[in-house]
Order: structure tokens, then C-alpha cells, then sequence
């Protein structure tokens, strides 16, 4: 880093550090108030540059039982001079793990976010980038993975808190159109905050949700990946939501094997984690099955989607191949949405799995999404 580029950063800083509103505080319980933001930056790849502002912040939110909490994430900003109403994109990335170190915020910096280029995609549009690391990624506490309501939630109050930095630095406003995009556990927790937007943050100007690879029924995910490639997501979502919810008690269902498995999965990545269990069979893990316990069965159908319609459009999209996330899923949230009135244009990439799914796919639904900040109509194919 120059001299000068220091100096740029450090003034930035000062001037950022200056302008925050007084709300920037931890007592402010409200949901979605800004209570840190500090200069980082960002990088799509290690050593690769951007021409973007970027603040590290933490903010208040809400868990899947209503408590506020903290949760962090990053904002990042195109710098072309913009003054706004600049359009906002709340972004939800894919399951990156549930050790801290694998937030996106930390890879950030170091160009090791693994959705970072096609968060660059949308910086290069012209948009600003809201990036939670949801609850329990980046802060104390263990990541509630794939706890539907939790993840919506942290979405929504991410967008919340970036039209809170001053509008000055980002050309943000309280009339900025606001996208909402993810895919995978980010089409989980995109889908979620379409879902709770009218209910719980009324206020966002949200024109559209662009959603795929979503796993909107975490109880026929699990069968579908009992025994496959990817049974150690199952543990991962077990364990987010037992965070979530302590009295499900699951280490007494597991055996000494799946102990070990489940508190190597709280500590590591993905690409670790999605390793260090592969094919295993439910019965292999533990003594009694959690999924035939009402228990489990009444908080895994919590984060079920379907049940209420957005109150904005939505794309959603679902590789016909997909080998973690059945297509029928995607179909049937589809079904439901359309059924409850949502206006949906539903997408089938017919020979795309899940990885091929959030790369190809992301392009048209970020034409989609400049569809709605530019306010043309959106047509649904229900």
C-alpha cells in the first residue's frame, strides 16, 4: 500500500469516524441500528484491486426467538462520485462454514471470500453492497447455520445499517431502491427476508428479491442428502440449530463420532467441513435419530418457506441437476409462492448442478434485479 493510499484510507477513517450518527452506540436495541463501522477493504481475489469504499460494521438484529443481538458484515461501495439515491443490494452469501475465520468480512481484506467476485459484478453496476456474515459468524457465539428466520432477519437489518452510514460517503438514502440476492444458504436467507419484509422491516424500499439453490425444506434436504455427498451439511444445520435453540439438546443424540464431527464442524470451513463427513448415514453419527423427534421436527419445519408471499417480486432459479439441494424444492417454493399470490418469475437452468448454479445463474438475476431499480414492470410465469 502507497504512502498516499494510507493517508487516503486513514482521512476516510477520520471522516467517516466523524459523520456517524449518534444512534452508533451498543445500547440501541433497535433493530438494524448501526453500532461500529470501521475502514476495511476489498478484494475478489487475493492482490486484486477495486475502485470501492469499504466499512466493516456491526449491527443490532434479531434471533430466531426475537432476542436483539449483534451481528457483523461489510458495506462496499462503488467510488464513482455517486451522490443518490444510490440502489442497495443486501447480499446473502453460500455456506462459507461456522468457524469465525470464515466469515465473508474476514476474507474480505485478503481476497478469500469465495462469492467476493460476483459481489464485485454487482459493485461494478453501480450498486452498494450490504454483506451480513449472519449471526454468530464474526461475533461470540456459534453460527445458527440454516436457521431460516435468523438469517432473514440479519439480511434485512444489514441493509437496514449500511443506509445508516452517513450518505455522504456512500449515496445512500431512505429512497435508495433496495435489491435483496443469495443463493444457496444465502437462497435460504434471502428467500426469509423476502419473506419478513413487509412484517419486519416495512420501511426498506424493496423492489425485488433474486433467489436460487434454496433449500426451503431443510427436512426433505436432509433426506435427500442422507448417505450423499453432502451429509455433513445435515450435521452443520443440526448444529446452527441447536445454537438456536439450546433445548433441542443435540449431543444426546449423538454418539462420540458425531460429537467429534459436529465441534469440528463449529470451529472449521467448508471446504473442510464439507469433507470430514461425506456419505455418512444419520445412523452412523448418533444414537437416536433427531429427525424422528417432534422436537427437531416442529424447529426444522420453522425455517420451512412457502407460507407467506413477498410483497415484492422475486426471480428464483434452481439448477434442474442440482446434487444438494433437490430441484423439487426449488419447484415446490415456487408452487407455494405462486399459490399465495407472490408474483414469481421462476427460472430452470436445465443442466446445471448446485456450484455451476451460483455462477451462471447470478448474471441474469442481476439483470432482473436492474429491471426493478430502473422500474420496469416484472412479469411472473406462475
Amino acid at each position: 500500500m502507497s504512502v498516499r493510499t494510507r493517508t487516503l484510507a486513514v482521512s476516510a477513517a477520520l471522516a467517516l469516524s466523524a459523520s456517524l450518527p449518534a444512534t452508533a452506540n451498543a445500547a440501541d436495541p433497535a433493530p438494524g441500528a448501526l453500532l461500529s463501522a470501521a475502514p476495511t477493504s476489498f478484494h475478489p481475489l487475493p492482490l486484486q484491486p477495486t475502485n470501492t469504499d469499504a466499512w466493516h460494521i456491526t449491527y443490532r438484529s434479531t434471533t430466531a426467538k426475537g432476542a436483539p443481538n449483534t451481528v457483523s458484515g461489510t458495506v462496499i461501495v462503488p467510488r464513482d462520485g455517486r451522490k443518490g439515491p444510490r440502489p442497495l443490494v443486501t447480499y446473502a452469501v453460500g455456506t462459507v462454514g461456522m468457524g469465525d475465520q470464515c466469515a465473508p468480512s474476514a476474507g474480505f481484506p485478503t481476497g478469500t471470500t469465495t462469492e467476493a467476485t460476483l459481489i464485485n459484478q454487482v459493485v461494478q453496476r453501480g450498486w452498494a453492497v450490504a454483506v451480513t456474515d449472519y449471526e454468530g459468524l464474526g461475533t461470540p457465539g456459534d453460527h445458527t447455520y440454516t436457521v431460516g428466520r435468523a438469517e432473514g432477519q440479519a439480511v434485512l437489518d444489514a441493509a437496514r445499517a449500511a443506509l445508516k452510514l452517513p450518505a455522504s460517503e456512500t449515496g445512500l438514502t431512505p429512497a435508495s431502491p433496495v435489491g435483496i440476492m443469495g443463493y444457496s444458504q444465502g437462497g435460504q436467507a434471502s428467500s426469509w427476508a423476502a419473506e419478513l419484509h413487509d412484517s419486519y422491516a416495512p420501511e426498506l424500499n424493496v423492489k425485488g428479491t433474486a433467489t436460487g439453490g434454496v433449500p426451503a425444506d431443510l427436512m426433505e434436504v436432509a433426506k435427500f442428502n442422507e448417505g450423499n455427498i453432502g451429509a455433513g451439511l445435515i450435521l452443520m444445520a443440526a448444529a446452527g440449530h441447536d445454537t438456536a435453540y439450546p433445548e433441542l439438546k443435540l449431543d444426546s443424540y449423538l454418539n462420540q463420532q458425531g460429537k467429534s464431527y459436529v465441534d469440528f464442524m463449529r470451529k472449521n470451513c467448508v471446504a473442510i467441513n464439507a469433507i470430514s463427513a461425506p456419505f455418512k448415514r444419520i445412523s452412523e453419527v448418533t444414537t437416536t435419530n433427531p429427525l424422528e423427534s417432534p422436537d427437531w421436527q416442529a424447529k426444522l419445519n420453522d425455517s420451512k418457506l412457502g407460507r407467506h408471499a413477498p410483497d415484492h417480486p422475486v426471480y428464483l432459479y434452481h439448477g434442474a441437476v442440482d446434487e444438494l439441494i433437490p430441484y423439487k424444492v426449488g419447484k415446490q417454493l415456487r408452487s407455494d409462492w405462486c399459490e399465495a399470490g407472490a408474483k414469481v418469475q421462476w427460472r430452470t437452468h436445465p443442466l446445471l448442478g448446485h456450484i455451476g448454479g451460483v455462477t451462471v445463474g447470478a448474471f441474469p438475476a442481476m439483470d432482473w434485479l436492474a429491471d426493478r431499480f430502473t422500474g420496469k414492470p416484472a412479469d411472473g410465469n406462475c
